[in-house]
């Protein structure tokens, strides 16, 4: 079954803005949002702005893309956790986001027969003891991407 999936973690806050969660931080994000309102046309706007660092290295199972986040967020838990707390006061917080596409024939899948299992993950304690620590909550998406006419 085509599997594509993406992580991250994000810091939102509806006053604050990613310029300067980042510069409360010290770290560049990989995205961000803005802030704009709740209409969805012409187009969706974000209801917070965000900061996030994201792994969307295909051929990871989704613990070995948390890891690469929080390789390069553990050494700075102190600063996170001390934002984490200021953005809640306020109705913003942390979250460890994963994002999963089941069936996603529309994406291409160059050895596929050769690609690794995705399916299996877990989160260990280091995880765990990370999302404590920043009060971020863990939020997982999945979507079958499969057709109507896939289905029978």
């Amino acid at each position: 079954m085509p599997l594509r999936q993406h992580v991250y973690f994000a810091l939102f806050s509806r006053h604050t803005t990613a310029d300067d969660m980042a510069s409360e931080l010290g770290i560049p994000p990989d995205e961000v949002t803005v802030r704009g309102s709740r209409f969805t046309e012409p187009a969706v706007v974000p209801v917070d702005h965000s900061w996030m660092v994201v792994c969307r290295e295909s051929g990871l199972r989704v613990d070995e893309q948390i890891t690469c986040i929080l390789d390069r967020l553990q050494p700075h838990t102190d600063r996170i956790c001390d934002l984490t707390r200021h953005l809640a006061r306020t109705g913003g917080g942390a979250v460890l986001q994963i994002v999963r596409y089941f069936n996603d024939t529309d994406q291409a899948q160059p050895g596929a027969a050769d690609a690794p299992n995705l399916f299996g993950w877990h989160l260990d304690r280091k995880v765990l003891d990370f999302l404590n620590a920043t009060g971020a909550e863990l939020d997982i998406d999945e979507y079958d991407m499969a057709g109507a006419e896939d289905t029978t």
